[in-house]
């Protein structure tokens, strides 16, 4: 597994980057933060397209800047593929002339990729002959992700890919991504603001506010952390829960979920009884009971331990932390609902969950 460092500082006018982290690059990591927190200038000092920027960079076991030793690696030899919002492609050239022109410059640099690897990887086929201008956004962006695999990167970096993407095409092109570490043997650093594409293709996370890292390691720890919020927006807070599908509904169209020993039921996806789910619980979306609520439209009942209460007295709202067995659970409620309910640690209560709530990934 890959080990990425860095140790920088970086000052322009308006902005400041004063980022430090160590640790391995299991599949995708993602870095995730609101517009400004320095995510895009943090992934261009890694490629080496920022020189302003004074400090350490190393990725699996190679140095490739420390500002005290003079040291400054090129990008062309830090072997770094990258993929921008826009495509970038050549457009003079069919989709196969981009890839073959990636492939010519890339011969004789290991880790050897095939073209037919990455033609079928990305169901890039039928688009072999046309041109970038007949192509749709998330088209271009599985080209362009084809073409950076074809430079033979030992990391491939990605700076927010999908933003100019509808959530559609976002929904499409976020499976092709998901497969590119196990598919090619390469880590992925992926940028961006949304919260669903974490849960959805992220193993581990590195979580940035104005130019600083504030929180770092496994998408299930980092969700689970109240420091998450200074990453992006309160009402984006949540979990991520392991559950296995026991049964498919095919009549309602539902599956059930096994989390626990307790049941979730959501909406019916292509997957095996036994297949392992990973979802995403957004705190908001959490109601909470003191007694079992009966006659609601919402299928998903979840008996859980109230483990702390965080009221925040700027504002109406109150942060809950709860645990389901071992896996933790999150809900926001105002601060009367906390007085009137009398919730306090160590409490047993019913957390309600609406079944069209989750965001879902298969494992």
């Amino acid at each position: 597994m890959a080990e990425l460092s860095f140790d920088l500082a970086l000052s322009h006018p308006g902005f400041r980057l004063e980022a430090r982290h160590a640790g391995d690059l299991p599949g995708i990591t993602a870095l995730f933060g609101p517009s400004g927190a320095g995510k895009s200038t943090l992934m261009r000092v890694i490629a080496g397209l920022e020189r302003g920027a004074a400090g350490r960079v190393g990725f699996d076991g190679t140095v490739w800047q420390d500002s005290a030793r003079r040291l400054f690696v090129p990008p062309q030899r830090r072997g770094v593929g990258m993929v921008f919002q826009d495509a970038r492609l050549f457009g003079h050239l069919s989709v196969a002339g981009n890839l073959r022109y990636a492939e010519r410059r890339a011969r004789g640099v290991a880790p050897e990729i095939a073209a037919d690897a990455v033609i079928s990887a990305l169901d890039l086929g039928p688009l072999l002959g046309r041109r970038p201008a007949q192509l749709s956004g998330g088209e271009r962006q599985r080209v362009a992700i084809g073409r950076a695999l074809l430079s033979r990167p030992r990391l491939m970096l990605m700076d927010e890919p999908l933003a100019a993407l509808d959530l559609r095409r976002k929904a499409a092109i976020l499976p092709y991504i998901a497969r590119l570490p196990e598919a090619f043997g390469m880590p992925v650093l992926y940028v961006t603001h949304a919260i669903d594409e974490v849960a959805r293709i992220a193993h581990d996370m590195i979580a940035l506010k104005d130019g600083c890292v504030v929180a770092a390691g496994p998408v299930a720890d980092v969700f689970a952390r109240l420091d998450i919020d200074a990453g992006g927006s309160r009402f984006e807070a949540g979990v991520i829960l392991e559950a296995r599908v026991a049964a498919l509904d095919a009549r309602w169209q539902l599956m059930r979920l096994d989390l626990g020993g307790q049941t979730l039921v959501m909406p019916a996806a292509p997957v095996e009884p036994g297949a392992k789910v990973q979802l995403r619980v957004r705190a908001r979306d959490v109601l909470l009971a003191t007694r079992r609520p009966e006659g609601l439209s919402a299928q998903n009942v979840l008996e859980a331990e109230l483990r702390e209460v965080i009221e925040e007295p700027e504002t109406a709202f109150a942060e809950i932390f709860l645990g389901v067995g071992a896996q933790p659970l999150r809900a926001r409620v105002t601060r009367a609902a906390v007085a009137q309910l009398g919730l306090a640690p160590g409490q047993r209560v019913f957390a309600v969950l609406k079944a069209i709530s989750f965001d879902r990934r298969v494992l």
